[in-house]
């Protein structure tokens, strides 16, 4: 039983840690373009001349 002592404050710890992680990433705009990534592979690029 002495083990809930040490595993629920590092759980609520740890949850913590994430919630803020996340209020960072979403204030720092790292979701705030998910679709260009992932098809930037399939634009050609324009500047690159051919040889």
């Amino acid at each position: 039983m002495s083990i809930v002592y040490v595993l629920l404050p590092l759980a609520l710890v740890l949850a913590i840690a994430a919630v803020i992680a996340f209020i960072w990433a979403v204030r720092h705009g790292q979701f705030d373009d998910l679709d260009t990534p992932s098809v930037r592979m399939l634009h050609d690029d324009e500047d690159e001349q051919p040889k």
